[in-house]
């Protein structure tokens, strides 16, 4: 994901904030040597995200330059560059296509990898398929594993120790290539290259000069488990660009231009600031601008969260990406390019991810320990044999032993394999967990903050009432309404007309339709001339609402509705009310949530009005919902949240929650949403019910325990053998035991997430909503 972000910025006090875009890293340890030798530059703060492979730096010092910085990083062996300024922040997703060659790199050596190691530790197991010379076939087979399979761990490892440091690399590349070694010793060298050379079926503990035995299924086997781990990881890192890419893909693509009164069909990349453009129904508006001529109702709620249209006319400023509902506009643009709105919330997302503290895997938090503590004790094994006069052969095997042991098996398969099983079944119930780092965070979370539109409400208006005057009958109100707002494409109107229809059945023409310019609509339905839009449309034709009209009306506005006024043959008949309305399930829902410790809060673009109703019908406190929020607003509430020390999960569905998403502790997005929401969150709840949310935390919660588990068992094993490793007492067949046994354990562990049971008793396995 590159940055869409000018550089460099000018902050506070003359600091300048600089981005950098990273590569060779391999694991969360090289992420914090990057971010270590990055903040020992004189005047510099910096902050690594492993995730995104990007460094945002702060500079205090004037001295230092984009160079100094790009140096520091090569310095700790790795790759940096400040990405080139974009002249349209349309391209700014496009780097992150620059990284499917290296999933299709991992997972090519993946595949030929698993190919050739399967029948190398299928012989060396099962001692019926120990034929005269296999080992020499092993060999054949094993040798391109831990060659050209292993390479991309030998490589970091090599980095690594150019610098003086080691990590989980290290450790592979040094066992793999020590079994392989060994192996090669013992074939050319010592008695494994006999005809007729076996591995019996034993788990016995002996003392041997190790000339004998090989390690060839050790080497291939770990090779091929590390790679599967690394290739899942690989491909969810991929996608830490799509929310900028969905962001940016909402605009529009062409634009027409009015030039000398001609209207001409451009790229939007090619619009100016002062230009006039025309907007149809229908169509998005291509860029932030001031309305010169017309009138419409625009949809703004995949920006603004305004769940009901805004009426606009001239000197009404709009927001490009938004949609024109009803009439023809013409437009004058004010800003394009990286100055749209559209952009200033794509720099939200894309800050807002960056702003994450790395997302760190269990396994590289041990590694800075662990690793070194098992080259030492290889060492020490060797000089302990040798000084003790065992001999060299002796004392090679133990040391070996060792690293072959300590060579990290089982840990290829404990995240990846958890994550699968979990991810597998949360897609069967309508939930998709985006990588392993978001599973720590929630067992931590404390506080959600549920966006209104679309995630506790259904994102679309419905009927709600009908009021008439004395003498009216409902049905007849709605039904004429009904037919003359089913010619119009307001949202409102085709609210009215899908109810209307659902009501009373078909719906009569109509005839002299005319739309009423931000009043409403007109037109002949059955002899009668019907007027349907404000009361002020109603007063022009002197058709006035009587008190209890006037008092429902007031009343709707009131409960955050929205209400049309419907008149015909000079008398006004009654008051039809539109709302966002309630999902059946948010108040269960929100029980649930309370049930896992978590205090709701509701955040809305809409007035306290309509907040208010919301939060009454749901069970949330008057204290816990906040109106009138913006964009920019609802990132500055999650973060103010978690300043107070809460750790914030957030659930929305609209571009104007993506940031929001990103910036959140945990992000949770209704797969009924815009897709911006779904790639900047966390979490993607499929099937759009909120109790989903419930049943996401639990899973993941679940899953991040399973993850745990099998971290335990695959070093605990690696452990426990290191002594017996150490006084040399490890035989080949029941070091591969251990290692095939480890392995078992972690899919076996990982499995009994199948078992999973959603609290939603309507939960479709199938995985469809």
């Amino acid at each position: 994901m590159s940055s869409t972000t000018e550089h460099p910025t000018t902050s506070a006090a003359g600091a300048r904030d600089v981005e950098l875009v990273l590569t060779g890293m391999t694991c969360a340890s090289c992420a914090n040597r990057v971010e270590r030798k990055l903040n020992k530059v004189d005047g510099v703060r910096a902050q690594v995200n492993f995730a995104t492979e990007k460094a945002r730096v702060v500079v205090d010092a004037p001295g230092v330059t984009d160079a100094d910085l790009v140096a520091a990083v090569e310095a700790a062996g790795y790759g940096a560059a400040v990405p080139a300024v974009e002249a349209s922040p349309r391209s700014s997703g496009d780097a992150a296509d620059d990284e499917a060659p290296e999933v299709t790199s991992l997972r090519r050596r993946l595949l030929v990898s698993a190919a050739l190691a399967v029948p190398v530790i299928a012989m060396a197991m099962v001692p019926a398929l120990q034929f005269t010379f296999w080992q020499w076939l092993s060999l054949t087979l094993a040798a391109p594993v831990v060659v050209w399979g292993a390479l991309p761990f030998h490589r970091a490892a090599w980095t690594n120790l150019r610098h003086g440091a080691a990590t989980m690399d290290t450790l592979i590349s040094m066992g793999t290539l020590a079994a392989l070694g060994w192996s090669l010793y013992a074939l050319f060298l010592g008695d494994a290259g006999m005809p007729g050379m076996t591995h019996p079926f034993e788990l016995t503990i002996d003392r041997s000069s190790g000339t004998a035995n090989i390690y060839l299924e050790v080497a291939a086997g770990v090779t091929t488990f590390i790679l599967a781990g690394r290739y899942f990881e690989a491909r969810s890192k991929r996608q830490a660009g799509a929310a900028l890419r969905a962001l940016l893909d909402l605009g529009a693509k062409e634009v027409a231009v009015l030039r000398d009164g001609v209207e001409e069909r451009v790229p939007v990349d090619q619009l100016v600031a002062g230009d006039v453009f025309v907007v149809r129904p229908g169509e998005k508006i291509a860029t932030d601008g001031v309305i010169e001529s017309g009138t419409s109702a625009v949809d703004a709620s995949m920006v603004t969260g305004e769940s009901v249209p805004v009426e606009v006319a001239p000197g009404d400023s709009v927001i490009g990406a938004t949609v024109n509902a009803g009439g023809r506009l013409t437009v004058r643009a004010t800003r394009v390019g990286a100055d749209t709105q559209l952009a200033q919330m794509a720099r939200l997302v894309e800050d807002a991810q960056n702003g994450k503290s790395a997302a760190q895997r269990l396994a590289d938090r041990v590694s800075g320990v662990f690793v070194p503590v098992v080259i030492a004790l290889a060492v020490g094994t060797l000089g302990f044999w040798l000084g003790s006069g065992a001999g060299a052969s002796v004392a090679f095997t133990a040391a070996v032993a060792v690293l072959i042991i300590a060579c990290p098996c089982a840990l290829g398969l404990a995240t990846p394999m958890a994550l699968m099983v979990g991810t597998g079944r949360g897609a069967q119930l309508g939930i998709l967990i985006k990588g392993p780092e978001v599973l720590e965070q929630t067992r931590r979370v404390d506080t959600i903050v549920l966006d209104k539109t679309g995630t506790v409400t259904t994102g679309t208006m419905t009927l709600q009432d009908i009021i008439v005057a004395d003498g009216e009958n409902p049905d007849e109100v709605l039904r004429l309404a009904g037919a003359l707002e089913d010619a119009s494409e307001h949202p409102i109107a085709k609210a009215v007309a899908k109810a209307a229809t659902a009501r009373v059945g078909s719906l009569p023409s109509v005839d002299g339709f005319a739309n009423a310019e931000g009043l409403g609509v007109q037109g002949v339905v059955e002899g009668r001339a019907v007027l349907v839009g404000r009361p002020q449309l109603l007063a022009d034709w002197s058709q006035h609402l009587d008190e209890d009209l006037q008092q429902a009306l007031a009343d709707a506005q009131g409960a955050g509705s929205t209400a049309v006024a419907v008149g015909w043959d000079g008398r006004a008949r009654g008051i039809i009310t539109v709302a966002d309305e309630v999902r059946a399930t948010s108040a269960q829902a929100l029980a649930e949530l309370r049930a896992l410790g978590l205090r709701p809060i509701l955040l809305t673009g809409d007035n306290a009005a309509v907040a208010a109703d919301v939060a009454a019908v749901v069970g949330i406190d008057a204290a816990d919902f906040i109106a009138d929020v913006m964009p920019a607003d609802k990132v500055d509430v999650v973060k103010r949240l978690q300043g107070e020390g809460r750790v914030v999960a957030m659930v929305g569905d609209g571009v104007n929650d993506a940031a929001a998403l990103a910036q959140a502790d945990l992000g949770l997005a209704m797969g009924t949403g815009t897709d911006v929401a779904i790639e900047a969150s966390d979490l993607t709840l499929v099937r759009g019910d909120l109790r989903v949310a419930a049943d996401a935390i639990r899973l993941s919660r679940r899953t991040l325990a399973t993850i745990k588990g099998n971290l335990f068992w695959a070093f605990g094993y690696n452990v426990a053998a290191l002594p017996l490793a150490a006084a040399g007492l490890l035989n080949p067949m029941l070091a591969g035991a251990a290692m095939a046994f480890s392995s078992v354990f972690v899919v076996g562990n990982s499995l009994r997430l199948r078992g999973f049971r959603t609290s939603t008793p309507s939960a479709d396995t199938s995985g469809r909503a």
